[in-house]
């Protein structure tokens, strides 16, 4: 795509990690069509780091400014990612001052211009987009970046209408979803970010959505793909030249929120376990009581009708969930595969109903009771190569973690962490291994703000001494002290997404 000379551009000094070589391009693309004032579609395919090919933008930017002169960019995401690009900025732009801005706690004032303008980032989401337009419409924003910008395919809808109407030097939309697939979305991606471009939405229909979509028409789609794909990059990781600059087996966190209901519920068992601890409870009577709240914790952070054993409904109360839905929805688009691991069976039956009702196909289960004939069957269907196959296998750690051979699956997603290495990298081994042809994607999942995202950073210190400390259990947590048990549970304040 683009077929304009750009020259590659200098990775910012300050930038905190090295791009790889095709990120560079992509960082570069973008910086030479904000240059020239026109809006761009970064699409490359899931994983293959749109967040930091943007904060290097953003990096290089705020540092070519005088302090006087910079600007802030309004970075506008689903909830379930706010967490991710917190933590992504944290780690790569991490001079970067970047503001949340949602929650109750939010600034919704005349005193929000003031603590824009002193930041190089505002974060924020779709449901704000409109709700707080007011406020946005008081900053001179240096640009605008939508993330998963497939939330605006339908122009009529709220979010995109504000989205059009912010002001701002640049616009950037980022999305893992092939634009191309849908034409009717093509129109409002565009009219976002070269508004006009593509004409009124009615002659758009007339010219290209009816001739494309209805009859088929090669002509119009060649033409359509001509004059759009200046202003759209998308790579995908089977690409030849991609491909070389990847490692096999990529690695990624995946920060997700708490929902207002799984928060009050995560307190609830710290207080409860807090109240134990003072007690003076001493010997196995506390190693259990430990076990017991870290396993309660862990069922509140996937899903409060997990922990709550009510069958109530499933939707809008996990950001986990919520984040697990999303990204599935881009493997399906792709047409690829995923392995999703649970240590928690009961998790992955609520998890089965709900992703069979949302991606109206099957979805394969395999825990601890299945028989092995019917295991057999199971790994077999999943690893045909036709249409008809499901795509996706949930699997409970101690029953999938070993033995099978998954390939046909190119994502792993922890969907809760055993806390201990060895049994998470042998699980992840089920999809990587000796007749792989494809890269493979390994997504875990964590809540941030949480035990969760607390005990991954103590076992990224320990990951060498890891093997001989950890065993194969997760019981040396219960050896800390009462002290660093109640800091290591304390739910902190990044912690809730709404």
């Amino acid at each position: 795509h683009g077929n304009a000379a750009f020259t590659e551009q200098a990775v910012p000094q300050e930038f905190n990690g090295t791009l790889r070589p095709y990120q560079v391009r992509g960082y570069s693309w973008l910086a030479f069509l904000r240059q020239w004032g026109l809006g761009a579609c970064l699409a490359d395919d899931m994983g293959l780091g749109k967040t930091i090919q943007t904060l290097a933008l953003i990096q290089k930017d705020w540092h070519a400014q005088q302090p006087k002169a910079r600007r802030p960019v309004l970075l506008i995401c689903p909830m379930s990612v706010v967490g991710n690009w917190q933590k992504e900025a944290a780690r790569f732009t991490p001079d970067l001052p970047v503001l949340i801005h949602h929650g109750a706690t939010r600034i919704k004032s005349a005193a929000f211009k003031k603590a824009a303008a002193q930041h190089a980032v505002v974060l924020s989401s779709y449901a704000l987009l409109h709700r707080d337009q007011a406020l946005f419409d008081q900053v001179a924003w240096s640009g605008v970046i939508l993330d998963e910008a497939q939330n605006i395919k339908n122009a009529a809808t709220k979010p995109s209408r504000a989205a059009r109407e912010i002001k701002s030097d640049y616009r950037i939309a980022l999305t893992g979803t092939p634009v191309e697939n849908n034409v009717g979305d093509l129109w409002s991606l565009m009219e976002f970010l070269n508004p006009g471009f593509l004409g009124a939405q009615a002659a758009f229909k007339r010219n290209y959505f009816v001739p494309i979509q209805v009859q088929g028409d090669q002509e119009a789609t060649a033409q359509l793909k001509r004059i759009t794909s200046p202003f759209i990059l998308r790579r995908l990781k089977t690409d030849k030249t991609i491909i070389s600059d990847l490692p096999d087996k990529l690695e990624m966190k995946v920060f997700c929120t708490l929902t207002k209901e799984q928060a009050s519920l995560y307190e609830a068992v710290v207080k409860e376990l807090s109240a134990t601890l003072d007690a003076g409870s001493e010997g196995i009577q506390r190693k259990g009581a430990v076990l017991a709240a870290m396993t309660k914790l862990k069922q509140v952070c996937n899903h409060p009708a997990q922990f709550l054993g009510d069958n109530s409904a499933l939707p809008g109360r996990s950001g986990k969930l919520a984040r697990l839905t999303e990204m599935l929805e881009e493997v399906m688009a792709l047409d690829e595969r995923a392995l999703v691991f649970t240590q928690f069976s009961e998790m992955g039956e609520l998890l089965r109903k709900q992703l069979q009702e949302a991606f109206g196909r099957e979805v394969l289960f395999l825990h601890g009771g299945v028989a092995k004939k019917q295991r057999d069957r199971m790994v077999e269907r999943f690893q045909e190569a036709d249409a008809q196959s499901p795509r996706i296998f949930l699997l409970s750690l101690k029953a999938g973690g070993t033995g099978l051979n998954l390939t046909q699956a190119n994502h792993v997603f922890h969907f809760d962490r055993w806390w201990n290495p060895a049994v998470e990298n042998q699980a992840t081994d089920r999809a990587f291994r000796i007749g792989q042809r494809r890269n493979v994607q390994v997504h875990k999942y964590l809540c941030a703000g949480t035990l969760e995202e607390r005990i991954d950073e103590m076992i990224e210190r320990k990951q060498s001494l890891a093997a001989s400390i950890v065993g194969t259990g997760e019981g040396w947590l219960t050896e800390l002290s009462n002290d660093a048990l109640k800091d290591l549970f304390a739910l902190r304040q990044e912690a809730v997404g709404e």
